[in-house]
């Protein structure tokens, strides 16, 4: 709120001693002395209340905010450089605008003026000035950042001499000459990354800086562009060289904004953590041979081989390596024990001070002969300025036909670059602890970085893991030591490279060796218990490929062995969550007793089995096998089954070799003359079209997709349920009578019935249960029950199975029920209503549709069964909606009949509630069946 305050009125908290010269302040300001529009009072005692907006009545409505916008007044002052007017909404009432980039960049510059100008006024007021944080700000942090700034500087200077000075093929005759141009050309990208850096990074203590790995990549377009505009001209192939490596920085510029810009930086959540462990370790691993290069002066790479280990034990040679490593044994143990800060520089910086003390005190103190025997760095030739570099820009020379051969090498340089950035920022932010890292902002500032780089006519450069990492331990985690970084190499840079030739190696030495074991202890030693066998195995290989070999193999190697291990580890994962069969779960569809009776009998020939996870080749092999053991001779002799449901609910999806099984599987099922059902898919979108598209379906087997289990199962009890359409069908015509209200969807046509009579196992088990559920019926059943009017027969086939009451005993209940009619989409009642009625269904299909917290679900109600007992006889609300789904014909019981049958058939009364509690508790046990599979 104070930050929105308008210009000339401070809302600053003052200390004491400031307070004593308000007054005077305030007119030097030209601030409103107003009581009301001031904070600090006269006295420390006495805070001035906060600024109050003078609103008129009229300003006032419902979409006012409660807090107070900025006055007016301030229009075109503080307030609107901060795209605040009068009006605006303070509490986020509105939905903010979307802000051009120009727009921000010009409040950025206001927000400059604006600081300016408060710095402006405290230099010309001394009232002003606050002695103690003016000594904090202008001397103590400055100096405190110091001792990191002098390590980051080494790294830089170091840098130079290991990538600059290389910029440019010295080993070719034109570019022979070129060592000290390419080092300034280092230094302007280095100091511009370094503001860019310390100003945006979410690290503080970041460092911007080329990468030792690019180089190749300038040496290859050299190499094009020397042989496109040919050596017998040395000025343009420098001029088109030259320009080539500023263009290639503009086109990893813009690269890295547009991967920022557009949020590409999720895909770095797709590296697995390991893989970024063994980029560190790496790391660690390639500095440390770059040590043994640096000190022993090997030339070209270190290589694993016996000519290498020749020339390190040559004696001119041994001395050279030897001190530095020790030198870094010892630093890097001591680390450990001592924690302060100021240990690592001052050891660092106490190597030359005593390498030039024991060379002076020898009476060795000749800086060439020290630069012959490779104790210290080369220098450049004398009186070259730094600037010399520019002076190669003629582009007039510049051959751009020669630039468009060198399009595919920076294509390859910036997806290198691409390819850096995302590992080098998630793994600096896990070895500082940066939770808030954010991958678009970092892409985007390398972006402006590399951009503002290329136009300089310099190099790329990135933010660099390994000497950010030591910086920051150094001490150097502050904007303001980045800053202080930065002058301290334009201040290097303008000295010229001269001051090269006085930095011993063994310092230099020091530091890559020490930070070569931190990053590998810390990426091979300390993880070895954290990390699984496979994952671990995975960072060796990583580590060894990146030292030995490769940096970009190294990673693709890691990339490729993380991807089979997790295919391997996937793969043993089962893609089955649970097995059932159609005894242990059924349909929510209520049926009358006779259905359920013969569906109880042959739920077995329903086999279920629910796929859960990602299906792809390696998990759906395990699905196949589980398949194949099911339908195998001696398992499906003893359990034969005609329908087998795949339930794809909590699959989230399916590859195309996974896709293909299903195929398999549904011929391999086809062969058994079992039923394929695939539940929990859309057949027109996602895993159904998926399903669709490799021809599921398409080879003249028939395979049902449905969304739903509930569906399925459905389906599949009725089919079963022909059977036993057929078998009463075959029995007298009493006993059909007695059972014509079954609800099968259609009865078998011709050929159909041959084949339910047609003689096999699975045909004879639900003969067998067809008869015996019949059988059972007949046993309770008599045939003087079809002279009995409505609703009393309706009453004798529904409650025969609950209740042992005889035709008479429910004569007493048929006065008080009354028929009604339904057409289909007719709504018998909602849910929450109060429960009104009770139903008997003669005739019809009803939808019971249960919309709930916890999810939805809904059962199918069918003739002969009853609806709506239990809120009815309970006296609670609905819990659910129950639709006409085809024309129906029950029998009402209202609220005014069960009263009535209360009060003059108590006994009557009592049996309907014995009754209602049996049937609601055998269909909570069927709902609790089909939703603890559904979870399952």
């Amino acid at each position: 709120m104070f930050k929105r305050s308008p210009p000339g009125k401070s809302y600053a908290y003052a200390s004491k001693s400031d307070q004593v010269h308000e007054d005077d302040d305030d007119q030097a300001d030209g601030a409103d002395t107003d009581s009301q529009e001031t904070v600090i009072g006269a006295t420390a005692s006495e805070p001035r209340p906060l600024p109050v907006r003078r609103d008129t009545p009229g300003d006032v409505s419902e979409i006012s905010p409660l807090l107070a916008t900025t006055p007016p007044e301030s229009q075109g002052g503080y307030g609107a450089s901060h795209g605040i007017s009068h009006g605006s909404d303070l509490e986020g009432q509105k939905p903010p605008t979307r802000r051009s980039w120009l727009a921000s960049m010009a409040d950025s510059f206001r927000r400059m003026e604006g600081w300016a100008s408060r710095i402006a006024s405290t230099i010309v007021h001394p009232s002003h000035w606050d002695r103690h944080a003016l000594w904090e700000a202008v001397f103590v942090a400055p100096v405190a950042c110091l001792p990191a700034v002098v390590v980051g500087l080494l790294l830089n200077i170091l840098d130079a001499l290991s990538y600059g000075m290389i910029l440019f093929p010295l080993g070719s005759p034109i570019f022979a000459s070129l060592g000290s141009a390419g080092i300034s050309m280092f230094y302007v990208s280095c100091i511009i990354s370094q503001f860019t850096f310390s100003a945006g990074s979410i690290f503080k203590g970041g460092i911007g800086s080329e990468l030792i790995e690019v180089v190749p990549f300038f040496h290859n377009m050299a190499a094009t562009i020397a042989d496109a505009v040919g050596e017998d001209k040395p000025e343009a192939v420098i001029a088109t060289t030259i320009t080539s490596y500023a263009l290639s920085a503009i086109l990893t510029g813009a690269v890295f904004y547009l991967m920022g810009r557009f949020r590409f930086g999720y895909l770095v959540g797709f590296i697995p953590r390991h893989i970024l462990i063994g980029c560190i370790g790496g790391v660690g691993l390639f500095l440390v041979a770059t040590g043994f290069e640096v000190t022993a002066r090997l030339e070209g790479s270190f290589n694993y081989d016996l000519d290498t280990l020749h020339r390190l034990t040559r004696a001119d040679t041994l001395a050279l390596w030897i001190i530095p490593l020790a030198l870094a044994v010892i630093l890097f143990t001591a680390q450990s024990r001592i924690t302060s800060k100021y240990f690592l520089p001052l050891y660092i910086l106490a190597i030359p001070a005593v390498f030039y003390a024991s060379t002076a005190a020898f009476n060795l103190l000749d800086p060439q002969k020290l630069r012959d025997g490779g104790w210290v760095f080369e220098g450049p030739p004398a009186g070259e300025p730094w600037w010399y570099f520019y002076t190669l820009y003629k582009f007039e020379l510049v051959q751009w036909g020669a630039i468009v051969q060198c399009v595919p090498a920076m294509l390859a340089l910036t997806f290198f670059g691409v390819l850096h950035v995302p590992i080098n920022v998630p793994a600096l932010a896990l070895n500082t602890g940066e939770d808030h890292a954010n991958l678009d902002h970092e892409l985007k500032l390398h972006g402006y970085s590399n951009l503002l780089a290329g136009m300089a006519g310099s190099i790329q450069n990135y933010l660099v893991y390994s000497n950010s990492l030591f910086f920051m331990r150094s001490g150097g985690n502050t904007r303001l030591a980045g800053v202080e970084l930065a002058s301290f190499t334009f201040l290097v840079m303008l000295t010229g490279p001269s001051l090269i030739g006085f930095i011993p190696v063994m310092m230099v030495g020091v530091l890559i060796f020490d930070l070569g074991f931190e990053l590998l202890v810390e990426a091979v030693w300390q993880p070895r218990k954290k990390l699984k066998l496979a994952e671990y195995l995975t960072v060796l290989a990583i580590v060894l490929v990146m030292g030995t070999y490769d940096f970009v193999v190294g990673i693709g190697v890691g990339i490729l062995l993380a991807f089979a291990s997790l295919t391997f580890q996937t793969s043993r994962v089962s893609a089955i969550r649970a097995t059932y069969s159609g005894e242990v779960v059924g349909s929510t569809v209520r049926r009358n007793p006779t259905q359920q009776h013969y569906l109880r009998q042959v739920g077995r020939q329903i086999s279920i089995i629910k796929l859960s996870g990602y299906l792809f080749f390696g998990t759906i092999v395990g699905v196949e096998d589980r398949i194949r053991a099911l339908i195998a001779d001696d398992e499906f002799s003893r359990r034969p089954i005609k329908f087998l449901i795949l339930d794809l609910w909590l699959v989230t999806g399916v590859d195309y070799s996974a896709a293909e099984v299903f195929n398999t599987i549904s011929r391999l099922l086809n062969g058994k003359r079992i039923e394929l059902v695939i539940s929990g898919i859309d057949p027109e979108h996602g895993l159904g079209r998926t399903l669709r598209t490799v021809g599921l379906g398409a080879e003249g087997i028939e395979v049902k997709l449905m969304q739903e289990l509930n569906s399925a199962l459905e389906y599949c009890e009725n089919e079963l349920l022909k059977t036993l359409y057929l078998n009463q069908q075959e029995s007298a015509s009493a006993r059909t009578a007695s059972t014509a209200n079954l609800d099968v969807p259609q009865p078998p046509c011709a050929h159909q019935a041959r084949d339910l009579l047609a003689s096999s196992p699975r045909r004879d088990h639900l003969r067998e249960a067809a008869r015996l559920s019949l059988k059972q019926v007949d046993a309770r059943l008599s045939t003087r029950w079809q002279s009995f009017t409505q609703p009393v027969r309706l009453m004798l086939q529904i409650f025969h199975d609950v209740s042992d009451k005889n035709e008479d005993f429910w004569f007493r209940a048929a006065p008080y029920f009354r028929r009604a009619a339904y057409p289909a989409g007719t709504v018998l009642f909602r849910r929450g209503e109060r429960a009104e009625g009770f139903y008997l269904v003669e005739a019809g299909v009803l939808r019971a549709e249960y919309d709930l917290p916890q999810g939805w679900l809904f059962e199918s109600i069918v003739a002969s069964t009853t609806c709506g007992e239990l809120p009815f006889f309970s006296e609670t609300n609905r819990t659910a909606t129950c639709v006409v789904e085809r024309d129906c014909v029950v029998w009402l019981m209202d609220a005014e009949g069960w009263a009535r049958l209360q009060k003059e058939e108590a006994d009557v009364a009592q049996e309907l509630l014995r009754i209602s509690l049996k049937m609601t508790s055998e269909r909570m046990s069927v709902i609790t069946s089909y939703t603890l599979t559904m979870a399952g």
